[in-house]
C-alpha cells in the first residue's frame, strides 16, 4: 500500500532511508517494501505547518440553540470557502465522492484521503456495483479536465498514524470529512474476523483523526459521519443527541441513550464517545452527522461525466434499502421485505448528504462543543418504500411484486418510530423529498444498466444468528 501519494503535479521526492520505493507520475501509486521506515521529503507548494496560538474552551457545549449560527459564529474566516482546505477521509465511497466533488465545486480546496479498502471488499466477496466506476485516479483527473479544479490525493490506512500524520502535515485542513469507515452493517456481522476489521478500523481511525487534530491542527473542525443506527428503536422520541431527564427530583441534559444493532452500530457508537470525549478533554471542535438511510446517486457534480459517476450498491452486503429495490423492480425480481416490513428508519437523497455536509463546514461548531445532528428529511418504513417503487415501476410498464423474506437481522419488525431532525433546517437545508420523479430517476437508471446486475446477490445471506468464528465468503 502507498505510504503517501499526493495529487499535485509540483514536487519532489527524497529517498531518506534504505527502503526501495517507485515513483511513476502524479497519479501513479508510490510504494514501499517498507514504509514502516521509509521517509519522503515533500518539497511543493504545501506550506509548511506553524504551530499557531489556539485557546480552548475547557468544557463541551451541549443541547445548544443553533439557529443562526452562521451570524452568531465569532470564527467568521469559516463561513466562506475561499482558502479553506476540507480533507475528505474516504472520499472514493458512495458519500465521500459526492461530497469531495460538490464542496471542491463550492470552492473549496480538498484532498481525498483513502485506503480504496472499498473497492478489495467487492473483489473479495464477489460484489460489483451496478454502475461501472473508474479508479480514483482517473476520476480526479477527469474532473481537473472538467473544471480546472484540483483534488489532492492521499492513498493510505488512517489507522497508520504515521501516514495521517504526513496528510494532515502537508496538507493542513481547516476541517476534516471523516467517511472512512466500514461502513455495513451486514459486513461487520459476516463472522469473527470481519467484526473485528470494523470495529479496529473504524475506531481505531477515528481515534488517530482526534490525535492527529490534536498534534497538528487543533483548531480544525472535525465533521464526522454517524448514523442513526445508534438510536435503535426507542418506544420515545429520538432527539438529535442530547436528551433532558428529569430524575428524582434533579435535572441534567445527558447523551441519548444508545442501543446499536451490529458490531457496525457499535463501533459508530464508540466513536461518539470518543470524540465527545475529546471534545471535553482537549477542547476540539467536532459535529456529528448521525445520517439516516441515503438513497439515489446523481448530483450535479456526478452528471457531468461518465467517468465522475458515483458507484451504486444493490447486494444484501452493501445496498440500502431503496436502491436495492428500483434495482429488484428493474430485471423483474420480487422486491424482498424483510420480515414484517414494519422498520421504520430516516431517509435522504444523496444531494442532500452533500448540502448537510457543506452546511455543517460552514457553520462549525465552537471550540469544545461536540454537536450532533440528525441527518435525515423523512421517515419511511420498508413497507412504504416497497409501495412507492411498485407504483413507481407500474408507471413504467414494469411488473414488480412484493414478497417478505425471512429477516436476517435481530430488530423490530414493528415499532414506534419519530426522530427529530430540525438543525440542519435551521441552518438551511432545502430538502429533496423522494418524488415520483426521483423514483423514475432512480428505475431508469438501474433499467439502462441492469444487464450488469448478478442475481445471485439480491438475497439477503448475511444472518445475525448465524455469525460465527470462521471466516467464509457471502458471494455464489
Amino acid at each position: 500500500m502507498a505510504h503517501l501519494l499526493s495529487t499535485h503535479s509540483t514536487f519532489t521526492l527524497t529517498k531518506t532511508s534504505k527502503s526501495n520505493f517507485k515513483y511513476q507520475n502524479c497519479f501513479s501509486a508510490v510504494t514501499f517494501q517498507n514504509p514502516k521506515t521509509s521517509h519522503l521529503t515533500l518539497k511543493s507548494q504545501f506550506r509548511s505547518y506553524q504551530n499557531k496560538p489556539f485557546t480552548a474552551l475547557a468544557t463541551s457545549t451541549i443541547g445548544q440553540d443553533i439557529t443562526s449560527k452562521a451570524h452568531e459564529n465569532s470564527n467568521d474566516q469559516f463561513l466562506s470557502p475561499k482558502n479553506k482546505k476540507v480533507m475528505v477521509i474516504g472520499g472514493d465511497g458512495y458519500c465521500g465522492w459526492a461530497t469531495a466533488l460538490h464542496l471542491s465545486k463550492k470552492g473549496y480546496e480538498v484532498a481525498v484521503v483513502d485506503s480504496l479498502v472499498r473497492r478489495l471488499f467487492d473483489h473479495q466477496l464477489g460484489l460489483e456495483s451496478l454502475t461501472p466506476i473508474v479508479s480514483i485516479q482517473n476520476r480526479i483527473k477527469r474532473w481537473k479536465q472538467l473544471t480546472g479544479k484540483t483534488i489532492s490525493l492521499y492513498v493510505g490506512d488512517i489507522c497508520d498514524f504515521e501516514f495521517l500524520a504526513e496528510s494532515f502535515k502537508s496538507f493542513e485542513p481547516d476541517a476534516v470529512v471523516h467517511f472512512g469507515e466500514q461502513r455495513s452493517a451486514p459486513y461487520s456481522m459476516i463472522d469473527r474476523s470481519r467484526a473485528v476489521f470494523t470495529q479496529q478500523n473504524n475506531v481505531i481511525g477515528t481515534l488517530n483523526v482526534l490525535f492527529a487534530i490534536k498534534e497538528f491542527r487543533e483548531e480544525c473542525h472535525l465533521v464526522k459521519l454517524g448514523t442513526m443506527g445508534e438510536y435503535g428503536t426507542p418506544n420515545i422520541d429520538i432527539e438529535e443527541g442530547y436528551i433532558t431527564i428529569t430524575h428524582n427530583g434533579r435535572t441534567d441534559t445527558l447523551p441519548y441513550p444508545k442501543q446499536a444493532g451490529s458490531f457496525y452500530h457499535l463501533s459508530k457508537v464508540h466513536d461518539s464517545h470518543n470524540i465527545a470525549f475529546t471534545c471535553r478533554a482537549w477542547g476540539l471542535r467536532a459535529t456529528d452527522l448521525n445520517q439516516g438511510v441515503v438513497y439515489g446517486l446523481r448530483t450535479d457534480e456526478t452528471e457531468m461525466h461518465e467517468e465522475l459517476c458515483n458507484r451504486f450498491d444493490y447486494d444484501g452486503v452493501f445496498g440500502t434499502a431503496l436502491n436495492r429495490f428500483c434495482v429488484q423492480a428493474a430485471v423483474g425480481h420480487p422486491l424482498t421485505v424483510y420480515g414484517k416490513g414494519g422498520q421504520t428508519r430516516g431517509y435522504l437523497d444523496i444531494r442532500d448528504t452533500v448540502q448537510c455536509v457543506e452546511l455543517a463546514i460552514a457553520n462549525p461548531a465552537n471550540p469544545g462543543e461536540f454537536r450532533v445532528f440528525n441527518q435525515f428529511t423523512e421517515q419511511f418504513s420498508v413497507n412504504d418504500l416497497a409501495k412507492l417503487v411498485t407504483k413507481a415501476g407500474e408507471k413504467l410498464g414494469l411488473e414488480v411484486t412484493a414478497v417478505s423474506v425471512p429477516n436476517p437481522r435481530v430488530e423490530a419488525e414493528e415499532h414506534y418510530y419519530n426522530a427529530k431532525h430540525t438543525k440542519l433546517i435551521e441552518l438551511g437545508l432545502i430538502p429533496h423529498l423522494l418524488s415520483d420523479s426521483l423514483l423514475d430517476s432512480v428505475l431508469n437508471f438501474a433499467i439502462k444498466y441492469k444487464d450488469r446486475v448478478d442475481t445471485a446477490q439480491i438475497m439477503p445471506n448475511v444472518l445475525w444468528k448465524k455469525i460465527g468464528v470462521k471466516p467464509k465468503t457471502v458471494s455464489v
